[in-house]
């Protein structure tokens, strides 16, 4: 037993060495008096901020979307399911610089849909509702999987009763399926959030300006150096972990009462 525990953490020490060593030179690395001047910058702020609220929007929109899709994956079988399946888990497997050709093709002022978007006055080419759009492309897996699995791990008898004692079938999703798998809706939605901050790929392709912060990291290493984008990403970690640190321990909390 004692050997067993050993080696367990062992491996499990390994790998959380492999994500903290990276993370913990960046922010050792950067100069304190850059680190100071970044921190005020407006440029950076507004990169920061432009970054949580779009991703924020996509995370909203999708759960607005993606639970009905969720629920009808876990509950229903159909034809082409395999196919939907498959469908939603895309976008985690294609390059997201492709991911944002594709968008772009779509969305962009010169396509179709692009142009009757146009048309009343909504434009996702070099906007932050283009941005929020690349987000959610990209990241939806990550709700929607997790919202399909909580839904699976609420027993159908339970939904059959409620609808025995007389539950319409509305009654009974927001009564008794979605009290029962919120904890999976909500940690889809902060994995899918947390995701969208950090896209990169296809947000360059379809928004370069305004620009969120991975954008601005990359574009701060490309014409100044390293030195120049280090304070940039250090300040963005250390606001990524607190953000979801709470999360997490605002979920635990709740799982808890």
């Amino acid at each position: 037993m004692k050997s067993f525990k050993i080696v367990i953490s062992t491996l499990g020490g390994l790998l959380v060495l492999i994500i903290v060593a990276p993370l913990l030179r960046v922010l050792l690395a950067a100069a304190p008096s850059l680190l100071r001047t970044t921190v005020g910058d407006p440029e950076v702020i507004s990169s920061i901020l432009l970054t949580l609220r779009a991703a924020l929007w996509a995370t909203l929109s999708c759960i607005f979307l993606g639970v009905p899709l969720a629920y009808g994956l876990a509950r229903w079988d159909f034809p082409g399911k395999t196919i939907v399946q498959g469908l939603i888990d895309l976008p985690v497997m294609i390059p997201h610089t492709a991911a944002g050709i594709a968008l772009l093709m779509v969305y962009g002022r010169e396509f179709l849909i692009g142009k009757m978007f146009a048309a009343v006055g909504i434009t996702f080419a070099g906007t932050v509702a283009g941005i929020s759009l690349a987000m959610a492309f990209v990241s939806l897996p990550f709700l929607v999987n997790a919202a399909r699995d909580g839904f699976l791990a609420v027993d159908p008898r339970l939904e059959r009763v409620a609808r025995t004692l007389g539950a319409s079938p509305w009654q009974t999703f927001f009564k008794v399926s979605l009290p029962l798998s919120w904890r999976s809706i909500l940690s889809g939605a902060i994995m899918m959030w947390a995701r969208g901050i950090a896209e990169f790929g296809a947000v360059v392709m379809l928004t370069y300006h305004p620009m969120v912060a991975p954008i601005l990291i990359w574009e701060r290493f490309e014409n100044y150096g390293l030195k120049y984008a280090v304070p940039v990403t250090s300040i963005l970690i250390l606001l990524c972990l607190t953000i979801f640190s709470v999360l997490r321990w605002l979920a635990t909390q709740k799982r808890d009462d």
